[in-house]
């Protein structure tokens, strides 16, 4: 098993076609050898809740870990992690990089090994010194080499890993940083992006004027959905500031240069797979942990519940003998159901035939990792914060924040969600009908 995280990465990837100038051949590959969903969901649209969803089987509504500042094992003490499983199951399991929210051995149980490289003395940065203090403008180009980056370095590790001998059945693991904030990277890959010819996402004047007051918040603002500070308030928000500094284009290119640097790094790990003598007995996954708005809805960041916050890449590979299946998984095939990475976990149980688990919040996609093409009713529920909620089912999105505020969209007639329906009538029965997913709402928890 080679399972790969992708920090911040949303539908920015070239068989997915989320952005004209988006180059990854690599991430492509690897869609060709099996079955890719263009419809992904996280289950929240932040790092820490996202990736302990993923790992324990657990639904942020369930566990209670909405921020970055929970701790899984103060919420969940006695969760089994996709990784201890696997573990238990007599797997070899070794990780590198961001997997869980952050760059170490997070949950030493997970692990027989992890990786941490030793930083590197800064990389040369290149970037334009010429804006105010004040701009926002984390990106640039830097003058360095792959190697020195940490997913480089990490990247080194996995392959190392790749060529050797393995004497028990293994589960490596190979998380990325990028293209998580800041989005620098070495010069080569803003080459591949000129600045004059990159496209900016399309948008809309007014396009929050008939949100609620609480989605309106979280476009201009951050919200901590620990509850300690509820909103961070950004005078004007992230897109003012960006736009006023003309940085729009440049932030576009970086994030583009970012991402074509983290598949360097994955294609250097696949053809590492392809020489080895794994190559046809091993089982990848490449997954995004949220997705991330670069100005749509006058918002940068995720830290939403609209689609491009939510959306992510995930892939699934795997040889015909591994699978338990005469006709193996579908080859270059892409799936339009709607699904969550917390189906993940059970996924990878059924395809490694390791034995179910109870209480697991997510249901495994063999039958559309077998057929993309057969029905799928089952819907996402995607939740940031306590009582916030967005359920996707077929084409329609419908959120309820924890104030009563409601958005509804087609994304049939209206992919870049300009129009909330929430509030014609014609459609309540609409909106009843997916209110029955909404997980009971709860308490605030006494501090």
């Amino acid at each position: 098993m080679l399972f790969i995280a992708v920090d911040d990465l949303r539908d920015w990837v070239g068989h997915l076609g989320g952005h004209p100038n988006s180059k990854t051949p690599n991430i492509d590959r690897l869609a060709k050898r099996g079955v890719s969903f263009t419809r992904a969901y996280c289950s929240a649209p932040l790092c820490n809740p996202s990736r302990i969803s993923l790992l324990t089987g657990v639904a942020p509504y369930n566990s209670g870990v909405y921020g970055n500042g929970e701790k899984l094992r103060d919420k969940l003490p006695d969760a089994v992690t996709l990784m201890q499983y696997f573990r238990a199951s007599g797997y070899s399991v070794r990780g590198a990089g961001k997997i869980f929210h952050g760059t170490s051995a997070y949950d030493q149980d997970s692990w027989d090994a992890y990786f941490n490289p030793t930083p590197s003395s800064r990389p040369r940065d290149k970037t334009d010194k010429v804006l105010p203090k004040s701009a926002w403008a984390p990106w640039g180009p830097l003058d360095c080499y792959d190697s020195e980056m940490f997913d480089g370095k990490t990247a080194d590790w996995v392959i190392s890993e790749l060529k050797k001998p393995q004497k028990k059945p293994f589960f490596i693991a190979y998380g990325l940083t990028k293209p998580h904030l800041p989005w620098k990277v070495p010069k080569k890959y803003f080459d591949l992006h000129p600045l004059a010819g990159v496209e900016l996402p399309p948008v809309r004047k007014g396009d929050l004027d008939d949100l609620p007051a609480f989605g309106k918040k979280l476009a201009r603002e951050v919200y901590d959905p620990s509850g300690e500070r509820n909103f961070a308030v950004k005078p004007d928000g992230d897109h003012a500031n960006v736009t006023s500094n003309k940085q729009w284009r440049k932030a576009i290119q970086a994030y583009l240069a970012t991402i074509s640097f983290a598949d360097a790094q994955i294609g250097r790990v696949l053809d590492a797979l392809d020489r080895s003598v794994h190559a046809n007995n091993t089982i990848v996954v490449l997954w995004g942990d949220h997705g991330w708005h670069l100005g749509e809805k006058e918002h940068w960041r995720k830290h939403a519940l609209w689609e491009v916050s939510t959306r992510t890449p995930l892939v699934f590979s795997a040889p015909v003998k591994v699978t338990r299946n005469p006709q193996g998984l579908g080859k270059d095939k892409l799936c339009h159901s709607p699904v969550s990475l917390i189906d993940i976990y059970p996924t990878l149980i059924d395809l490694c035939g390791l034995p179910k688990r109870k209480g697991l919040d997510g249901q495994s996609l063999m039958p559309l990792l077998r057929n993309p093409e057969v029905k799928w009713e089952r819907p996402v529920v995607i939740t940031y914060g306590l009582n916030n909620h967005a359920v996707q089912m077929g084409s329609w999105r419908y959120i309820q924040y924890n104030d009563g505020g409601q958005e509804l969209y087609d994304h049939d007639h209206d992919p870049n969600e300009w129009t909330n329906l929430a509030s014609i009538c014609k459609y309540s029965p609409l909106k009843s009908k997916f209110s029955k997913w909404l997980p009971a709402a709860k308490l605030e928890p006494k501090k």
